[in-house]
């Protein structure tokens, strides 16, 4: 057997990938329009809520970037079959823990659920991703 022979992923690791880099896209798409507070963004929220942002640190804002962005990538690394995804999903959730810790701490998560939901996709891509190397989908 050649190192490129792995086993065949069920249909569930596609449906889970596509998923994956289905609600980082979003998450691409709302860092895009909150980096450049494009006008359906800034429509959306309250002027509370972007005084609130627009003075966010920019470390924060580059932790955004970071999450997103990886996690992305590591989407479509799964897709293409990659170990390097989980590497890229462990970079994610730190930034997300950045991120994220942050928000709270301060107390500027507006929808707790949305906080909550993002930080437990991050840990369950690191576990998926981590899984499917040990049963040889990644190569």
């Amino acid at each position: 057997m050649t190192e490129n022979t792995t086993n065949k992923p069920p249909i569930w690791f596609w449906i889970i990938s596509v998923i994956a880099l289905l609600w980082n896209a979003m998450g691409v798409l709302q860092y895009l329009a909150q980096a450049y507070q494009t006008e359906s963004w800034r429509s959306a929220l309250t002027d509370e809520q972007f005084e609130t942002i627009s003075n966010f640190p920019a470390w924060l804002t580059g932790a955004f970037a970071v999450a997103v962005f990886a996690a992305t990538i590591g989407s479509l690394g799964l897709l293409l079959r990659k170990k390097w995804a989980y590497y890229l999903f462990v970079l994610s959730l730190i930034a997300v823990i950045i991120q994220m810790g942050y928000i709270l701490i301060q107390g500027h998560a507006d929808n707790i659920f949305m906080t909550i939901s993002i930080i437990v996709f991050s840990i369950f891509l690191v576990w998926f991703s981590k899984k499917t190397i040990s049963k040889g989908w990644l190569i």
